[in-house]
């Protein structure tokens, strides 16, 4: 009985005991809430989701590619869309790693460059070098490599809005300073370069740039009513001119479901994200990608990850854009710099509503307009002008106060690897 007792007793939590316990879960919350107020956390954020992105989208573009490999291209060679990829992911992580390097003093300077750059290589979109793709004239053929010069104009609508808004900061609450000279001619002249070229999905997330960054700068927000109409009524008058979106209007809302036609892409995009179901049929298993969906490595690979993958591939990637964007806003909030902040909402702006729009298109929220999921579909245009903004982003972060000084006291990763190994070892 004294035993029973006993027991009893020692199973009993004595206040002091309980107490003990909530001030070592305490003592833990607030542990990784100091590590993530450290100033290198933006930075080491930016670098992982990066990684994993590129990574991710690197073993779905071999799987989703391996069928067209094997059909449109005459390598005979199941891995030359791959190889390709990897090719540009190389080429986008050197100029990562240059653009991570450079002061955002170099910025400043590289703003208008940048933006002049882009535009000159759109308006040769109209030249003998540009090609039209799908009913679009946005690429130029140099022979040895296809570019789309767009993608270098979202980095110039993004560091010139920085640039020029920063140094009207006092005066931005009157509409004239707001939208002259950035929205005219800037924005402006962008945008219908690539409108001319009958790109519509680019100019909408071009668009989302400039309203990114008028936000950004505090623009007042009656403009912005008044731009969205203005912007909406154009985009409309824009799609009932053209039969081709005119037709996937009609797609989307299901006026038009031939399968064999113009909705066969909708349809067999939902086809693949129904048949992974709950957990997937597995990676490289999927049956869509045998000639029933077109463009399974590009537009529409994020069917092809829910196909293989199932919901946790597809909850995963939009988590990992969920963390790019929160580390971005983090950057926005930390940073003294009214240059950086604006432009690195530009560039949020820019990779956060394109992957809205893929991924709507994919699941049927949205029209197929045709724009690539960043860091994840195939094309070497988008993927490395996406990492070079990345790159630009890590150098903001570098800015961050504290950041430099933190990681210049951090050890080389070879002197770490070093440190572990036994002295005679290492003598």
């Amino acid at each position: 009985m004294s035993s029973t007792t006993g027991s009893v007793k020692s199973s009993v939590k004595t206040p002091a005991q309980s107490q003990t316990k909530d001030s070592r879960g305490a003592g833990i919350v607030s542990e990784w809430l100091e590590r993530l107020n450290r100033p290198v956390t933006t930075y080491y954020v930016l670098v992982g989701v990066t990684t994993v992105l590129i990574a991710f989208g690197l073993i779905m573009v071999l799987s989703a590619s391996a069928v067209t490999s094997l059909s449109e291209t005459n390598s005979g060679s199941a891995y030359s869309i791959f190889f390709s990829q990897l090719v540009f992911a190389t080429v986008g992580m050197v100029a990562l790693l240059i653009a991570s390097r450079l002061s955002v003093a170099s910025w400043k300077k590289l703003a208008l460059p940048v933006l002049v750059a882009g535009l000159v290589m759109q308006v040769l979109v109209f030249t003998p070098l540009g090609v039209g793709v799908k009913g679009n004239r946005n690429w130029l053929n140099f022979g040895f490599v296809t570019m789309q010069p767009s993608e270098l104009l979202k980095v110039g609508l993004a560091l010139s809005g920085g640039l020029v808004l920063s140094a009207k900061r006092k005066h931005l609450a009157r509409v004239g300073h707001a939208l002259v000279p950035y929205v005219f001619p800037i924005a402006l002249m962008a945008i219908g370069l690539v409108l001319v070229g009958h790109d519509l999905g680019t100019v909408l997330v071009m668009a989302s740039i400039v309203g990114g960054v008028l936000f950004t700068a505090g623009v007042p927000g009656r403009w912005f009513a008044l731009s969205a109409a203005t912007f909406s009524a154009m985009a409309v008058a824009f799609v009932v001119t053209s039969p081709n979106r005119l037709g996937r209007f009609d797609v989307w809302l299901g006026r038009d479901t031939d399968q064999f036609g113009a909705a066969r892409q909708s349809i067999h995009g939902r086809y693949a994200l129904a048949d992974g179901g709950w957990i997937g049929v597995g990676l490289g298993q999927s049956r869509e990608k045998w000639k029933w969906l077109s463009e399974p490595h590009n537009d529409f690979i994020f069917a092809i990850i829910g196909e293989e993958l199932g919901l946790p591939g597809t909850i995963m990637v939009l988590v990992l854009f969920m963390v790019l964007a929160l580390a971005c806003y983090r950057l926005v909030m930390r940073s003294s710099d009214f240059f950086v902040r604006i432009a690195t909402a530009g560039i949020m702006s820019w990779i956060i509503v394109q992957a809205m729009i893929n991924v709507g298109a994919v699941i049927g929220l949205l029209p197929v307009i045709g724009v690539p999921l960043p860091f994840v579909s195939s094309g070497g245009s988008s993927l490395v002008t996406t990492m070079f903004a990345l790159g630009i982003l890590l150098s903001f972060a570098r800015a961050e106060p504290g950041c430099a000084k933190a990681l210049a006291a951090r050890p080389s990763l070879l002197k770490r690897s070093f440190a572990v190994l036994p002295k005679r070892s290492r003598s």
